[in-house]
């Protein structure tokens, strides 16, 4: 095996981990603040759904939902969840384009930076 396929197999293996830590830190996550949720919330009177009440903005921006972690809101530390399943595989395209580079492959790492600002956009602007 020479060094060029054994680098490709290490960085197959590097975004594979990626995606496994990734997906396990966020259930584990949403799992443990969930039940952590249900301790605080579960014996309170079921919520009146038949009018919209908006959550403040803290939960759904990141130094809010950082803030929150940080003073144990548990219902910011779902939200972390969610934004360590959203990362997961952003990383997985950061790592593509260290591996396109790697192997001096400029068209996929154009094409994958493309992608990589496509999600960012999207992430940043949100979708209308």
């Amino acid at each position: 095996m020479d060094k060029n396929t054994s680098s490709n197999i290490d960085m197959r293996q590097a975004i594979g981990n990626a995606l496994r830590i990734g997906i396990t830190a966020a259930c584990i996550i949403a799992i443990v603040s969930g039940a952590y949720y249900l301790i605080l919330h579960g014996g309170e009177q079921i919520p009146d759904y038949s009018t919209f009440n908006p959550e403040p903005a803290s939960y759904t921006t990141f130094t809010g939902i950082i803030s929150g972690v940080f003073n144990l809101a548990a219902k910011d530390w779902i939200q972390l969840g969610v934004v360590v399943l959203m990362l997961t595989p952003i990383i997985r395209v950061v790592l593509s384009i260290v591996d396109f580079a790697r192997q001096r492959d400029w068209l996929y790492v154009v094409i994958t930076a493309i992608v990589l600002l496509v999600i960012i956009g999207n992430s940043i602007v949100g979708v209308g």
